[in-house]
């Protein structure tokens, strides 16, 4: 018997297998070959094409049986997580309608920004805990007042990795912590929030069949397991946001405990049994996967838009061609030839949308202190290694403020977190102890997918398995040091107001 786990990224999607018996994780891909396209029609817009995800989805399953040999009849279950707070309309067909406004699309700010307003400050944050911000209900708001004839077509609202599931299996559904992330649920009274459906002038109608994060949400449709080679019996088991999975994936369940990600965006991740929130919506809270009705659990959580994202650019600005660009491992080395500081070079790394640390204001986004006699390729890199660590830092902060901390923080071995001076500015900026684990976000899903299945009688058995590879801790000296680098990066952010 396996589990298979999608993890629907901007970037790409990546594909684990699951082998129950031996409770390993056998096989784990990414497609495409290269990094998916974000549009970017108009300033501050990003969009990427649902058909696009699906089409690679379908090319992954595939390339699991005929490249590495897995028997997909064998797969029972599929556990699906995805890039956060994207905006999927459908027709009743599951037919989308138009591309997604992802997660980075700053266009529905303004709105989110009237109704929060309209609704008021103080209910916002009893209700939401927040503003709507720039969230997908407000990039739903925005479809209908700027292209009416558009929402007109749309049957269903969904977020990316309800579309998956809706492909699979003809079904339009989504989650209760994926309400949550669309600023769609009422956290004081446990249910869809409409009041913002209502001050926004939205139909619950556009809501699909909400489910719980575990379970048989629903069975893949005949025709497509013929397709794709797959067992009929094939159940939906699990959907989650990105970073929640991040978090599963990592065996972060309880309060005190805390995650971090650093792939295109940058996150940090903590658990808590309170409704937190910050007076200034710089922080944003959603359902933990494993919250229940007798049992509170909320993700809190800071994101750094622009993390990956600007290594990504880095490697092409300094290589030759884009045809010839050098690899991850080379910027890595060149990071590591520079000191702490990056001799007065610093980096804001703040040019991917509005910042949510900086309550959906633009940020000035770009190096400060260049000088041309003294400055090199390697000082430039680590100025950003620093710049986004630096910004996580400042979101830490705030999340400390409200009561979420912790001595110890866990992420996978995989982008930045692969970078060794990454881990070091990481480790003493924020004075936690990091810790890397031998987990994937496709593996987690899978894992989720096993316990929804009910292959695993508790979440903590399913991730039993985990095992730390490497522990980074903080050092008085360099603490010390960073601190210094830290608060001088700091009194120079410039927002716009």
């Amino acid at each position: 018997m396996y589990f298979l786990g999608i993890d629907l990224g901007s970037s790409s999607i990546k594909l684990a297998v699951l082998d129950a018996e031996t409770e390993k994780c056998i096989v784990s891909i990414s497609v495409p070959d290269y990094e998916l396209e974000i549009n970017a029609p108009k300033n501050g817009w990003a969009e990427q094409d649902p058909n696009m995800w699906w089409e690679h989805v379908k090319d992954g399953i595939s390339k699991l049986h005929t490249e590495h040999g897995i028997d997909i009849k064998k797969i029972s279950g599929i556990g699906i997580a995805y890039q956060m707070h994207g905006l999927v309309l459908t027709d009743e067909n599951m037919t989308p309608v138009r591309s997604s406004i992802i997660w980075c699309d700053s266009r529905a700010a303004v709105i989110g920004d009237a109704v929060y307003n309209e609704i008021g400050a103080e209910a916002c944050q009893e209700q939401i805990l927040g503003s709507p911000g720039n969230f997908t209900a407000s990039k739903l708001k925005w479809v209908k007042e700027n292209q009416p004839e558009i929402y007109a077509k749309a049957k269903h609202m969904m977020l990316p990795g309800d579309f998956i599931a809706a492909k699979l299996t003809g079904v339009a559904q989504t989650s209760t912590s994926g309400l949550s992330e669309a600023a769609l649920w009422n956290f004081k009274e446990n249910r869809l929030a409409t009041e913002v459906l209502d001050a926004m002038g939205i139909s619950e109608e556009i809501i699909p069949e909400v489910v719980s994060n575990f379970g048989n949400q629903a069975v893949i449709q005949k025709e497509v397991a013929q397709a794709l080679g797959l067992s009929e019996n094939v159940q939906i088991n699990y959907r989650a946001g990105d970073q929640p999975n991040n978090a599963l994936s990592l065996n972060v369940l309880n309060p005190g405990e805390i995650a971090a990600t650093a792939g295109t965006s940058a996150v940090v991740y903590g658990v808590s049994n309170t409704d937190d929130y910050d007076a200034n919506n710089r922080i944003n809270t959603f359902l933990h996967v494993n919250n229940s009705s007798s049992a509170k659990k909320n993700g809190v959580m800071v994101c750094i838009n622009g993390s990956g994202i600007l290594y990504q650019w880095l490697r092409k600005t300094l290589s030759e061609n884009t045809k010839n660009l050098i690899d991850y491992n080379t910027l890595n080395e060149l990071a590591s030839q520079s000191e702490v500081g990056a001799k007065g070079l610093r980096f804001y790394p703040f040019g991917n949308g509005v910042e949510r640390i900086f309550n959906n204001k633009p940020a000035f986004s770009g190096i400060d202190g260049l000088n041309f006699n003294i400055h090199q390729k390697s000082d430039l890199v680590r100025a950003a290694c620093e710049g986004i660590v630096f910004a996580l830092n400042y979101g830490f902060e705030i999340m400390r403020n409200v009561g979420v901390e912790g001595k110890v923080v866990k992420a996978g071995k995989a982008n930045l977190f692969l970078n060794p001076v990454f881990r070091e500015i990481f480790a003493n900026t924020t004075n936690t102890t990091l810790e890397l684990y031998n987990t994937s976000g496709a593996e987690g899903a899978a894992r989720g997918a096993a316990y929804g299945f009910g292959y695993f009688s508790t979440l903590e058995k399913a991730f039993q398995g985990l095992e730390c590879l490497e522990r980074t801790e903080p050092k008085a000296s360099l603490v010390e040091a960073y601190q210094e680098v830290y608060q001088d990066w700091k009194n120079q952010i410039k927002i716009n107001q």
